[in-house]
């Protein structure tokens, strides 16, 4: 984990007021280093397949099926309401609408995560149970960070599979958002409005770091496992190219790996 002092300080050392400002200083040093994991840069570079991208997208319905669900439920708490938009920011409708067209009514039976993304998921629904101010954290990292990136990671996902149109890109789009960058001013104001005592928001801090450092171990191993496999996956996309659920990949193994690039794959762009 990153410490408290560098987590709390702007470029100039100075602790900033606002709490928006003090989350993107307290995990400067985390996003920097996710945006620098091999497989990020390869996403950005293009270089990345359907069944990669069908499996992030997995993984990516199952995060943010748990931070929806503790957002509705916390919607009226004095720290979620302020930031609370549903039918600007909510990413569940457009994941599920994108499964549908890879995978096909039965999309949800196919639904595959591993214990990385178990481990994101159960922290997003412990501290909607026991500290709900902490989902702030969660909710800008993830949020602003996909709204940031949508249009160009779109774009780039879009040329990579080759698809001709909007089908199965539904999650980069936000409808309800006509202008990103004043829609982000107007978040942030109402982030920097939330009243939290001092421990608080020093929690808060934390958990940005938390969400980062989380999603950081996902590529560590990730990495680690995928030197493992290379090899056995190269011997096998001949037999597996015949699979009806996630055609051309190389096992559920590496299936299971390659889920993990959702967890952070395309939220970590500057907010």
């Amino acid at each position: 984990m990153e410490t408290m002092k560098s987590a709390t300080t702007n470029e100039t050392g100075d602790m900033g007021s606002d709490l928006s400002e003090q989350v993107k200083a307290a995990t400067k040093d985390s996003h920097v280093r996710a945006e620098n994991t091999q497989l990020m840069l390869s996403y950005q570079k293009g270089h990345i397949t359907l069944p990669q991208y069908k499996v992030l997208l997995c993984s990516l319905y199952y995060v943010y099926k748990a931070l929806e669900e503790e957002m509705d439920r916390n919607s009226s708490h004095p720290a979620v309401a302020p930031i609370y938009f549903p039918q600007e920011l909510a990413r569940l409708d457009t994941l599920e609408k994108d499964l549908e067209h890879f995978f096909g009514p039965g999309w949800r039976e196919r639904v595959v995560v591993p214990a990385a993304t178990h481990r994101y998921a159960q922290r997003l629904r412990q501290i909607g149970r026991e500290s709900p101010e902490l989902l702030v954290a969660h909710a800008y990292t993830r949020y602003l960070g996909d709204l940031s990136g949508g249009q160009v990671l779109g774009k780039i996902t879009q040329k990579s599979l080759g698809l001709s149109g909007q089908e199965g890109l539904s999650f980069f789009s936000f409808p309800g958002v006509t202008s990103p960058n004043r829609f982000k001013q107007l978040y942030r104001a109402r982030m920097n409005g939330i009243e939290l005592t001092a421990e608080e928001r020093a929690a808060v801090l934390q958990e940005a770091v938390t969400a980062f450092e989380l999603n950081i171990q996902v590529f560590d191993d990730l990495q680690k496992m995928l030197t493992v496999t290379t090899e056995t996956a190269d011997q096998s996309v001949g037999s597996v190219a015949k699979s009806a659920s996630f055609p051309y990949l190389p096992s559920m193994h590496t299936m299971g790996l390659l889920v993990a690039i959702g967890t952070i794959g395309l939220g970590i762009y500057n907010f």
